[in-house]
């Protein structure tokens, strides 16, 4: 990333493609070895695309929020996404749904901005506390524990009809990440 700047921004309807790109990418090289390799394979970018585009039209007037992480010379090299929680937690009111980077940008702190400038976001729309949820054998899940996230419950989640393990973490002040 020598010589670039990255910036963290709100995405456009126009970012689809892009966010699409980074999310199959991402899908690539994490999870091998962790989902089942035909779903993995089976990913494409054109579906995604369409998917993106409508969930970032439906944004503009829900409680979501889909950032993008843009690199000066390379375009977007991640997003997150996030807002009401989609199941109900005690003690809880949003969630972190989904944070995905190129490899290339990630451990430098390109994801810390981006769960940064989500939670900033999610605070101004009064959310107070959220959970993320992780597959259990991602080794992601360190990152949320370095900024703070602690362990709630371990659950399952079906992908592609195989069930996996997953672990949701939570931060019970979101004042906390955006500091």
């Amino acid at each position: 990333m020598k010589g670039s700047t990255v910036t963290i921004r709100r995405a456009v309807p126009e970012d689809a493609s892009a966010i699409a790109d980074v999310h199959v990418a991402s899908w690539r090289t994490t999870y091998p070895g962790i989902v089942d390799q035909a779903y993995i394979d089976g990913l494409s970018v054109d579906v995604r695309t369409v998917t993106w585009a409508r969930r970032l039209e439906e944004s503009e007037a829900s409680a979501s929020d889909i950032l993008v992480a843009t690199d000066t010379a390379r375009g977007i090299v991640g997003f997150a996404s996030g807002g009401l929680l989609r199941e109900p937690m005690a003690e809880f009111d949003g969630e972190l749904h989904a944070i995905y980077l190129l490899a290339s940008v990630q451990r430098a702190g390109v994801g810390r901005r981006l769960v940064r400038e989500w939670a900033v976001r999610a605070v101004g729309r009064g959310l107070r506390a959220a959970i993320v949820r992780v597959l259990t054998a991602n080794p992601a899940r360190a990152f949320y524990e370095r900024l703070g996230a602690e362990r709630l419950q371990d659950a399952e989640l079906v992908i592609g009809g195989k069930t996996y393990p997953e672990r949701w973490y939570g931060w019970r002040n979101l004042l906390d990440l955006t500091a």
